[in-house]
C-alpha cells in the first residue's frame, strides 16, 4: 500500500478547493452587492468604499496606510487620491494623524463618524452571520479561518507575483 491519495481522492479534493473558490467568489460578490447599498445610502462612490475598505483592513491588520500607499492600491492619480482624502475627511469618514514611528509620515484611520455610520449599517449584518454560524463547532470555525487566510495569502502572492502589470 502507498501513501499516495488514489486519483479519486485527488478529484474528490480537487473538487473540495474548486467549491471553496466558489464559495469565496460568491461570499464577495454578496459584499459588493450590500457595499454598494452602503454606498448610496451614505453618498459614497465607488471609489470613496474601496478606499474606506482599504483604510480598515490596513488598519485592523496593525498597518494603517498613508495617502501614497491608498493611492497604490486603488490605482489612482495623486490629485485623485488627494480629493478623495479631503472629501472623505470633510464628510468624516477618515482622519489624519502621524504615524508613531516616523511622525513625518501621515497615515489614514477611520474617524469616529465614520465607525458609527458603519457600524450602525452593518451591526445587523453581525448578527446574522452570528446565527448563521451558531451551530458550528469552534474547531470548525478555526479551520474556516484558517482556510480564509491561507486563501488571501495566496490572493496577496499573486498580487506580488503580477508586481507592476496591474497598473499597466
Amino acid at each position: 500500500m502507498t501513501d499516495d491519495p488514489s486519483p479519486s481522492a485527488d478529484e474528490a479534493r480537487r473538487v473540495l478547493e474548486k467549491q471553496l473558490a466558489e464559495d469565496i467568489r460568491a461570499l464577495g460578490a454578496e459584499s459588493e452587492r450590500l457595499s454598494r447599498v452602503f454606498a448610496g445610502l451614505h453618498r459614497v462612490s465607488t471609489n470613496d468604499l474601496h478606499a474606506l475598505r482599504q483604510i480598515i483592513v490596513s488598519e485592523r491588520a496593525g498597518a494603517p496606510l498613508s495617502s501614497g500607499q491608498l493611492r497604490e492600491r486603488l490605482g489612482v492619480s495623486a490629485s485623485a487620491i488627494t480629493y478623495l482624502v479631503e472629501r472623505m475627511t470633510a464628510a468624516g469618514h477618515i482622519q489624519r494623524g502621524s504615524d508613531p514611528d516616523d511622525r513625518r509620515r501621515v497615515i489614514l484611520r477611520y474617524a469616529d463618524h465614520g465607525i458609527e455610520v458603519a457600524q450602525s449599517f452593518f451591526r445587523p449584518l453581525g448578527a446574522h452571520n452570528q446565527a448563521a454560524m451558531a451551530d458550528f463547532p469552534d474547531a470548525d470555525l478555526e479551520t474556516a479561518h484558517r482556510v480564509l487566510l491561507a486563501m488571501v495569502s495566496a490572493i496577496r502572492a499573486y498580487y506580488t507575483e503580477l508586481g507592476d502589470q496591474s497598473n499597466r
